[in-house]
């Protein structure tokens, strides 16, 4: 057998139909990437299962609404849109009417009014939750991530607080929230005296300061502010007004760690008013150190300033924090 000749062909391909494979390739990328960012909203407002569980939207957690007094709230939410996506917002992207503020009552029936009036997918949802898409109260969601409300949509929901404190209406798509689709709910305890729903506290002008320390007994089986149960200044209650600018100074004077924030409930301390907290139970005040933290004192009632590092408040860390009209 002559070096010319081959015992199997060789097979090769032109420039050309090199050249037609290639286009083929581009041209399916190029239509899968239409496809894709044509649809953006719909493909990032999908969490799968396994991230609902991850994310408390889906599991035996819920919350449950409560029983209603007879007071109905009406309130009426638009989702909106910057032009560019970068600021979503309900009602107005700034401004008087932007991510208007509801005060209520637990027990009272807060009524939504939900349409979404931007050109993206939305879902809408009431939380307890600070971070996040959720876990949604249960029955106050309108579409989900999975099957948001479509641009001029509409829908309804009911909300009735059974417990005092600091709730939020969201959008529940994964991200909307964090672009600043986010209203806060301040229920106050039952018969207390809400504001009107859709306004805000407005500032009174008046700054008041007050000087707390955290102690403990020497066998650290009693805790309090200031002074220990039977001494002068022990729990002293701190009284302002509705709207006041208040400054709390904060010292550990014990040999534990400490944290602290104004609440409804002692017993849940991690639901913590008007951004009120210096430091938190994982990354708390170290003896000897101090905080400070200004904030506006939100609807008239009686709440409790706490150690929020979880059992001190039980343990005696806990004063009456009275906000009267």
């Amino acid at each position: 057998m002559s070096h010319s000749e081959q015992e199997q062909p060789i097979f090769r391909t032109s420039p050309r139909r090199l050249a037609k494979l290639l286009a083929i390739i581009i041209g399916i990328q190029v239509v899968g990437g239409v496809l894709f960012f044509s649809h953006y909203d719909f493909w990032n407002s999908y969490l799968p299962t396994a991230g609902k569980i991850q994310e408390g939207l889906i599991g035996e957690n819920t919350q449950k609404q409560g029983q209603a007094t007879g007071k109905t709230i009406n309130v009426s939410l638009k989702f909106v849109e910057s032009s560019d996506f970068k600021t979503l917002a309900f009602n107005a992207v700034s401004g008087s009417d932007h991510n208007p503020e509801i005060h209520a009552n637990v027990g009272d029936k807060i009524v939504f009014d939900v349409t979404n009036a931007g050109k993206s997918f939305h879902a809408f949802a009431v939380t307890s939750s600070k971070e996040g898409p959720g876990p949604a109260i249960e029955g106050t969601t309108i579409g989900t991530a999975d099957n948001p409300m479509k641009p001029k949509a509409s829908g309804q929901a009911t909300f009735v607080p059974s417990q005092p404190g600091e709730y939020y209406y969201i959008c529940a798509v994964p991200g909307h929230r964090e672009l600043g689709m986010e209203g806060k709910i301040e229920v106050a305890p039952a018969g207390g005296a809400a504001q009107p729903s859709g306004t805000e506290i407005k500032p009174t002008g008046n700054k008041v300061e007050f000087t707390l320390g955290f102690v403990m007994s020497s066998d650290f089986k009693e805790y309090a502010f200031n002074a220990l149960p039977g001494q002068p200044d022990h729990n002293p209650d701190i009284k302002v007004k509705s709207g006041d600018t208040v400054t709390i100074h904060v010292k550990n004077d014990s040999k534990s760690f400490h944290a602290f924030g104004v609440v409804v409930d002692p017993d849940n301390p991690s639901a913590i008013l008007w951004n009120s907290e210096v430091k938190t139970p994982d990354n708390p005040l170290k003896p000897k150190e101090t905080g400070d933290v200004t904030f506006v004192a939100g609807a008239p009632g009686t709440y409790h300033y706490i150690c929020t590092v979880p059992g001190h408040a039980a343990l005696g860390m806990d004063g009456n924090f009275i906000v009267e009209p």
